[in-house]
């Protein structure tokens, strides 16, 4: 059967042992890095009462994927995968458990926590690397939607408990836990994943290495700019996230109401994901991904058009449906990478995801004071969408020639 009319399933998926390693390695990971960003927060807090030094905490746990991406992706294709997931498991969990010693400098522990997050960088490229490597082609597409479900539960999981345990067992303990969950990383992938080469063995010269090897390689690439183009329009439609209190302050809501319109992306990117990849033949997917990118942020002008709680409701979560195209986008770009550059092209792109998302809840905060946080929302819609449209035509015809040449 063609993929027009065969689709294949999560339990065919899961019965690749590797693949079965690889996830428990995404989830474990995730776990314990928003599990430690609550924990480093309350730790924060409770030492020096001060809002500003906690969010300066907090935001180092975010700030490092910008720079790490750029120039650490690279270690997975000039070493081997399996590897460089063993070790970022291990150094991160010994960082881990400096930071959880009672009494540590704060200055010390921010130091040792930028570097456990400057390590996650590589240690994600090598897991998305890796995974066409574990597959046959008819599940990757699957796999990529399996990991970005993963995460996407475990962030929600790990957030809702997160203050439950800290509480439980305090901050410290707490990192300890932490600290395990990523030793525990490193053996799975050290006893479950086969031994690989490094991808890029062959003695090349340093040109197409670092930032700008992977930065001349996607802007070379027509199909390669373009996917990545649309991916980063989650600087649009990712405004919600940073207006959600001011502008459940304006409607009149409480906290209840602000914490289930924070909520609405990400379930609805979580149905969106599921019934995407599940239902849907994956030469559909690649036709729909760039109309549903262009579309993504649009329904945010619904925010002042009919406005309140459940209108809302409904259209924060129809952005996180739509926004499940990042997993067609991801799996092509990943696909299309040589593959001896995909750790370098994917740190590159990661770090330019981070780094849009970050630009536009700054800009939007800034702007929200100017015009409002209704019309902020508007005019990301707008502009997300009228920005959308030259990666989506860019998209569709690179594809039209790559198909001719095929034909």
């Amino acid at each position: 059967m063609t993929g027009e009319t065969r689709q294949e399933t999560y339990a065919a998926l899961f019965k690749v042992a590797e693949f079965r390693a690889l996830w428990s390695t995404v989830a474990l990971s995730r776990g314990g890095t928003q599990l430690a960003r609550v924990a480093l927060a309350i730790l924060a807090f409770q030492r020096t009462g001060s809002p500003v030094v906690t969010s300066l905490v907090y935001a180092l746990t975010l700030l490092p994927a910008i720079v790490g991406g750029s120039f650490l992706g690279g270690l997975a294709d000039r070493y081997p995968r399996r590897e460089v997931l063993v070790a970022c498991a291990l150094s991160r969990a010994g960082l881990i458990a400096l930071i959880a010693i009672p009494g540590i400098p704060l200055p010390v522990l921010c130091a040792l926590l930028f570097v456990v997050q400057l390590l996650d960088s590589p240690a994600k490229a090598a897991q998305m690397a890796l995974l066409p490597d574990l597959l046959p082609d008819r599940l990757y597409a699957l796999g990529v939607a399996a990991v970005t479900l993963t995460s996407q539960i475990v962030t929600l999981l790990a957030f809702a408990v997160g203050g439950a345990l800290v509480g439980t067992l305090g901050p410290n303990n707490t990192l300890l836990l932490t600290a395990a969950s990523f030793v525990l990383m490193g053996l799975i992938t050290k006893w479950r994943l086969r031994r690989r080469p490094a991808a890029r063995d062959d003695g090349r010269g340093t040109r197409n290495r670092g930032t700008g090897g992977g930065v001349r390689l996607i802007l070379a690439s027509p199909p390669l700019r373009n996917l990545l183009a649309l991916a980063l329009l989650a600087g649009f439609y990712v405004v919600p996230d940073v207006l959600a209190t001011p502008y459940a302050a304006e409607l009149g809501l409480g906290t209840t109401e602000i914490g289930l319109l924070m909520a609405a992306m990400p379930v609805g990117n979580l149905a969106g994901v599921y019934l995407f990849t599940r239902f849907v033949p994956p030469a559909r997917r690649l036709r729909w991904m760039a109309p549903m990118a262009v579309a993504s942020s649009l329904p945010l002008v619904f925010s002042e058009l009919i406005p309140g709680f459940l209108p809302s409701l409904a259209t924060w979560a129809l952005v996180g449906l739509l926004s499940a195209y990042q997993v067609t986008a991801n799996t092509e770009f990943v696909r299309l990478v040589p593959h001896d550059r995909r750790g370098q092209a994917l740190g590159v792109a990661s770090s330019l995801l981070v780094t849009a998302q970050g630009a536009g809840m700054l800009l939007s905060g800034l702007l929200a004071d100017h015009v409002g946080v209704l019309r902020t929302l508007v005019l990301a819609g707008v502009v997300g969408c009228l920005v959308g449209l030259f990666p989506a035509l860019g998209w569709r015809r690179a594809r039209s020639r790559s198909m001719n040449v095929t034909v």
